[in-house]
């Protein structure tokens, strides 16, 4: 019986780790996570939104949020700023917590597409 239980427990303990192992880039906060992506937060106001643009879409290429942009349309600040908080995300590692949230689904769309 206790062969039988020894085995058991073998088998769930290297199961774990298997699982583990599979998932161990999944992390929030600004640290890439298998495949995620940071944008705009619900609550960051036009205001907040529009200062990140200001701020850092120089050092970041935004092309694809300007006119004729794969991402310019639709034409709204929100729009504009999770594209742009995303490509900060994909700089830097962190999802601004004050004005983006990670998340786990693409926000591409149409021609857009994120990194």
């Amino acid at each position: 019986m206790a062969n039988i239980s020894t085995s058991l427990f073998l088998v769930t303990f290297l199961l774990g780790i298997v699982l583990c192992s599979s998932t161990r880039d999944f992390k929030l906060d600004g640290q890439k996570q298998g495949k995620t992506w940071c944008v705009a937060k619900v609550s960051a106001t036009n205001a907040q939104m529009q200062a990140f643009l200001d701020a850092n879409c120089g050092s970041l290429g935004c092309g694809a949020i300007l006119p004729g942009g794969s991402c310019f349309e639709p034409n709204t600040v929100r729009n504009h700023a999770s594209y742009a908080i995303d490509l900060y995300y994909r700089k830097t590692g962190e999802c601004k917590s004050d004005i983006g949230t990670p998340s786990i689904n693409d926000p591409s769309y149409g021609k857009c597409q994120y990194p």
